[in-house]
């Protein structure tokens, strides 16, 4: 394990290789395991060996849980094999049947169909928030967790996360984020109250579009409860997605800096367009969350949101259709470039958009042919409007 005062970019290479345990082999090899030999029954009573069952973790999951929590400053870390799964295993820790839990409203889509479909199932009632609200006043008796988002999904409104930890922490309530877009690098979570800190795997840790996983992260009040959670349901991670997934992080600071470089020079080209409306991305200083994100943040990456000004849907498809490097497909965060349609669904509050909105993520390409790209893109927006 790395010292206390390693900078991050330190962390994300040194941490969790267990090198010793493995003849110094610098990366820790794969394990594929089930079922775990005991050298004798004294030590099968006492539980005594490092581990006990595949179920229950090999040295690949736990290399890559270590490498995680030092990266979060963490007191635990679980892996599980998704980021929506994460969301909802970090929901389930805290709260119950008869538990009240505010959500942001600008959570991603996934984990609000979760919310309104199973966790109401099971008797936990979800309230959405304005990503900006303050939400004292929203804190009942029985509310046990709020769930951030920042930045949001699609949008990316930032959260004054700092003061809704102050307030929920003030009542006894758990405060939850999902930090993926911008990975332990860029956000210190816990360091700014978070309690259960949420990362999708999938998208820029594992970095390669070839894994899916995710992960949680408990300060030392919420390790235990999060440890319980995750090995009563049964939850487990294979040797090859998280070997995959320790890979990709040894690489992450470099990527991210590569990632946010691309995305501001394709912002630069973009906002001189006159088919463009704005530009929803917290780095900028234009953007309404800036002075949060310059705050509380240390750099940004590849993902930003695009508003035209209003455009026919059919040119529109022909622009985003044509696209030679940007690919049209769900997640973000690998080494691809890629391009979505938004479609806002929140509940407590409105997003006025002038016209269509696409995301975008900024891959590893030459940022020349990117914007050659998207120069070809708009002549085709162009010739069908």
């Amino acid at each position: 394990m790395t010292g206390q005062k390693d900078k991050p970019d330190t962390i994300a290479v040194a941490a969790g290789r267990m090198s010793e345990a493995h003849f110094g082999a610098v990366n820790t090899p794969v394990y594929r395991a089930s079922t775990i030999l005991y050298p004798d029954l004294a030590t099968l009573k006492a539980n005594a060996q490092p581990y006990t069952y595949g179920r229950r973790g090999t040295p690949s999951s736990r290399s890559f849980e270590e490498a995680i929590c030092a990266l979060e400053g963490g007191a635990r870390t679980m892996v599980v094999p998704s980021g929506l799964n994460a969301c909802a295993v970090a929901i389930m820790a805290v709260c119950g049947a008869g538990d009240h839990l505010l959500v942001t409203d600008t959570v991603y889509e996934p984990t609000r169909k979760f919310c309104d479909s199973v966790l109401a199932r099971f008797g936990v009632e979800t309230e959405y928030y304005a990503p900006d609200q303050d939400i004292a006043p929203l804190l009942r008796p029985n509310t046990k967790a709020v769930f951030c988002e920042s930045p949001g999904s699609l949008t990316f409104e930032v959260q004054d996360i700092p003061a809704i930890a102050a307030a929920a922490h003030a009542k006894g309530v758990s405060v939850l984020l999902d930090n993926t877009w911008a990975t332990p690098l860029l956000f210190a979570a816990i360091a700014h109250g978070v309690d259960l800190s949420i990362q999708a795997v999938t998208k820029y840790i594992g970095g390669h579009a070839d894994v899916m996983l995710g992960t949680i992260t408990a300060n030392d009040s919420h390790a235990a409860r999060l440890v319980h959670c995750h090995g009563h349901m049964g939850l487990f991670a294979g040797g090859d997605d998280t070997w995959l997934a320790l890979r990709g992080l040894r690489t992450l600071p470099t990527r991210l800096k590569r990632h946010q470089q691309t995305a501001l020079a394709l912002i630069a080209w973009l906002q001189a367009r006159p088919e463009v409306s704005r530009i929803l991305y917290p780095a900028l200083p234009s953007d309404p969350g800036h002075a949060l994100w310059k705050r509380d943040f240390t750099g940004a990456n590849g993902l930003f949101g695009v508003v035209f000004k209003p455009v026919p849907e059919r040119a529109l498809a022909a622009m985003v259709d044509g696209f030679s490097h940007f690919g049209i497909g769900y997640s973000w965060g690998g080494f691809e470039s890629l391009v979505l349609p938004a479609h806002i669904k929140r509940t407590k509050t409105a997003f006025a958009a002038e016209g269509p909105l696409l995301r975008f993520h900024a891959g590893l390409e030459d940022v020349a042919d990117l914007i050659a790209d998207l120069e070809r893109g708009f002549q085709r927006l162009k010739d069908h409007s």
